[in-house]
């Protein structure tokens, strides 16, 4: 991750400390908080101080480190262990890589002594973080195959280097591209409510220098109609095995337009986000948020005062579902570290 032409990562941890880029205060201030306890990298999911697979995936790894050291304190290790992985895998239910990292961590110390779990879930965290950076890249340089030079690709909600420890998915064919010298220009999906794609892409993209621009979600039809989209890559919470998939809300409704008009509608995950117990779409758990992401607006006004306002008559409610079910059938192909797979070959990147 470039800022202001300096190297980043989302999110990574230094003797027990978990440190991540606080993501609701972009695009208009960078800052990095630092969380000491498990409970609060937990809360920092919760609230999407991180998010994102891959950033969720590792920060929830690392949560479990924590959650090693602090059980280390109580008489039984196994319980304590128990009870705080269980307050870590109720942050986020749909995302897969949280469940892949906290499982891999507790599963790795389960069965060792309380003196040396702590050292072996450390490893096994920065391990994850690190696989998750690797395979972001290699997404990039693979996913890069399919991008011509002058082709027009949009996005939805933000799978870049914001949304996993480095390079991201989604976004990452699309660094690669353009650092290879293609020249491109990118649609760039608003992604309501929570506006991750105006706030987190679009910034990205200005630290990258690719040219872009902001839509309405409900926008996209006009360009595609218009002939002006070439190409459509998105990310990925969770994938099942017969290839649905688990995205953004709003993705659903992207895909059907894209196949629609014939445009190539790719999937960009790593292997971690396809949950190999999953059978097919109907069996994903989707998370349900605070109704007032719907009915508020955050910013940054003119007099550069941050704060919130409300969009909605004082009366009214709201469904905020925060993920959506895309068919196997709506998708062109998955962009993954070790190549391009169809829908019905996703079991063989397990």
């Amino acid at each position: 991750m470039e800022v202001n032409g300096k190297h980043f990562q989302t999110v990574w941890m230094e003797n027990g400390i978990v440190k991540m880029i606080n993501q609701p205060l972009l695009p208009h201030q960078f800052e990095i908080v630092s969380y000491s306890t498990c409970a609060d990298t937990a809360n920092a999911i919760t609230t999407m101080v991180v998010r994102g697979a891959g950033a969720i995936g590792a920060t929830a790894g690392f949560a479990m480190a924590q959650a090693v050291r602090e059980a280390t304190l109580s008489a039984d290790f196994r319980s304590k262990l128990l009870k705080m992985r269980e307050i870590i895998i109720q942050t986020r239910p749909t995302a897969q890589n949280l469940f892949y990292a906290v499982n891999r961590v507790f599963r790795a110390v389960e069965e060792l002594p309380p003196e040396k779990a702590i050292l072996v879930a450390d490893q096994v965290a920065q391990e994850i973080a690190k696989e998750d950076a690797l395979d972001g890249e290699n997404i990039g340089k693979i996913g890069a195959e399919l991008i011509s030079d002058g082709m027009r690709i949009m996005t939805h909600c933000n799978a870049g280097w914001l949304g996993f420890v480095d390079w991201g998915s989604a976004l990452s064919p699309i660094y690669a591209a353009s650092r290879q010298g293609k020249k491109l220009f990118v649609w760039v999906d608003e992604t309501r409510p929570r506006l991750q794609g105006a706030r987190l892409t679009s910034w990205e993209l200005i630290n990258e220098k690719i040219p872009h621009a902001i839509i309405a979600d409900n926008a996209a039809g006009y360009f595609m109609q218009k002939g002006e989209v070439d190409m459509m890559i998105v990310g990925a919470d969770r994938v099942a095995l017969n290839g649905d998939v688990a995205n953004k809300i709003g993705t659903f409704e992207k895909a059907l337009l894209a196949n629609y008009f014939r445009i190539p509608f790719y999937v960009a995950i790593p292997p971690s986000t396809i949950d190999k117990d999953c059978p097919d779409g109907a069996a994903i758990p989707i998370e349900e948020r605070s109704n007032d992401e719907v009915l508020y607006g955050y910013g940054i006004s003119d007099d550069g005062i941050t704060g919130r306002i409300r969009l909605a008559p004082a009366q009214a409610a709201a469904r905020n579902p925060a993920f959506d079910i895309t068919p196997a059938a709506l998708i062109s192909g998955f962009i993954t570290p070790t190549g391009i797979v169809t829908p019905d070959q996703i079991k063989d990147v397990i």
